[in-house]
């Protein structure tokens, strides 16, 4: 009986970690990947439209190619990648409850001072891995169209792409939102 004991205990070790706090730890570092690529081929494309034609023309390519990265980065991976804010731009990025919730936190994690750059949260959640990182305001590029601030041939842009447009009155370091990943298990 004791012996028995003993294998159902260790089945249920070597259980836990196999699908415990291990597995959601490579699981974070395999979504801090995928994050790094969608926000490097963001960055790649608005880094090329701002030289071609300034903030106007980023936004018409924020319009049109962050879509269709995130799309390329959630077939590739067979995840949901996506991003989301508390204030948004574009109403099909709106945040679930538990996306909420971790940018609620992320904000209290700033007020109190911690590095915005280094912000992230995952836990599994109804079966699965859920894993969010913040985004920081960078100074010049994103408060040419996030800022307290914008020209007025940006406003005119971004009423024509996003007539209800919260995402603005941004401070450089603030956080702007999230990239967010939804894994199933």
């Amino acid at each position: 009986m004791k012996l028995a004991y003993i294998f159902a205990t260790a089945a249920v070790l070597v259980s836990f970690n196999a699908n415990g706090a291990g597995n959601e730890e490579a699981m974070a570092g395999e979504s801090r990947m995928a994050v790094k690529e969608f926000f490097g081929a963001l960055k790649g494309e608005l880094e090329g439209a701002m030289k071609a034609g300034g903030p106007v023309n980023a936004i018409n390519t924020c319009n049109l190619k962050a879509p269709e990265i995130a799309h390329m980065v959630s077939a590739k991976k067979g995840w949901d990648v996506a991003r989301t804010s508390l204030k948004l731009r574009n109403p099909s990025n709106a945040p679930d409850a538990w996306e909420t919730r971790v940018l609620e936190y992320f904000d209290k994690r700033a007020a109190a001072g911690d590095d915005k750059a280094k912000m992230e949260f995952y836990q599994v959640v109804d079966g699965s891995f859920r894993y969010m990182k913040a985004i920081p305001t960078a100074e010049k590029p994103c408060l040419m169209c996030h800022g307290e601030k914008v020209d007025p041939k940006v406003e005119a842009s971004l009423k024509d792409l996003y007539p209800d447009d919260k995402a603005r009155g941004y401070k450089a370091g603030d956080i702007r939102g999230a990239f967010t990943i939804t894994r199933p298990m």
